[in-house]
């Protein structure tokens, strides 16, 4: 049973007759190299936030958002999932091989995914930042010429929607609450902000993809347009911090020092019994 498997019959209830990691690992198409390097950074996205999100479960500061965050982690897992299988089928691997058995080095995740849950203010923060970005970047890749990128994304929008409605949500609780609500959701929000650039870089790799692959810098303006106005009316302040140092070729392999606790405790199962099955 693939260590994965825990998820199978959540991923599929949500899914319906969508498209599935079986599906894909299935279907006998293999990607090419260049689609493989950007379906697997698009993966190791979804797959460190999912390992975020789900140290909240037991600790959300509700039950009803313990079981939402969950959720929403769950989804990223199966993100990650569609993800990564077809990105293992350009080098003969599973999702599992590349979840558990690369090193922190090879994983192409940006920083913003890897950062600190902090208090549920900070983790609220993250969450607006990326889901508002992720929407845009799944709504423009449902165009992909790429037709198993491009059924990944139109199933993978539907929920993403929601986690921006829910972080949305929060944003405008927290902002429009108390006055220890709004100061830390602001907090929160300086913290992200320094790593917001790195989701718009764009690479060499996206000029080998024309027509495939979203080149991130487009999303910018829709994404911040919508991020500003839902602060606006959450009365909070748009950060003007300088941006976290983007090295010349973004997502090399560079990456936070959080990145090694996360797979640290992701990994240490898997790594200590290849193989196992349950």
């Amino acid at each position: 049973m693939s260590a994965f498997a825990s998820h199978d019959s959540a991923t599929k209830q949500s899914a319906g007759n969508a498209i599935t990691a079986e599906d894909i690992a299935g279907s006998g198409g293999q990607a090419s190299e260049p689609v493989a390097q950007y379906a697997l950074r698009l993966g190791d996205d979804s797959l460190m936030l999912a390992q975020r999100l789900g140290w909240w479960i037991s600790r959300a500061p509700e039950l009803e958002e313990d079981i939402a965050l969950g959720n929403i982690a769950l989804d990223m897992v199966g993100h990650a999932r569609f993800l990564l299988t077809y990105a293992g089928s350009a080098w003969g691997k599973s999702e599992d091989d590349l979840a558990y058995f690369r090193d922190e080095e090879d994983f192409r995740s940006v920083r913003l995914v890897e950062q600190e849950n902090g208090d549920f203010g900070q983790t609220i923060a993250r969450q607006l930042l990326f889901s508002f970005y992720q929407y845009e970047l799944y709504s423009a890749l449902q165009s992909s010429q790429d037709q198993t990128l491009a059924a990944i994304a139109d199933k993978a929008v539907k929920e993403v929607e929601y986690h921006q409605d829910h972080a949305a949500q929060w944003i405008l609780r927290l902002g429009l609450g108390t006055e220890e609500s709004k100061r830390r959701i602001q907090e929160g929000l300086y913290y992200m902000w320094p790593y917001l650039d790195e989701l718009f870089a764009d690479e060499p790799l996206h000029d080998e993809l024309e027509g495939i692959a979203v080149r991130p810098s487009t999303l910018r303006e829709n994404t911040m347009k919508r991020i500003e106005a839902l602060l606006a009316e959450a009365e909070l302040e748009v950060p003007k911090i300088t941006q976290a140092r983007l090295s010349d070729s973004p997502r090399d392999g560079e990456y936070s020092e959080y990145r090694g606790y996360i797979l640290a405790e992701m990994q240490s199962l898997a790594r200590k019994h290849p193989g196992a099955k349950w």
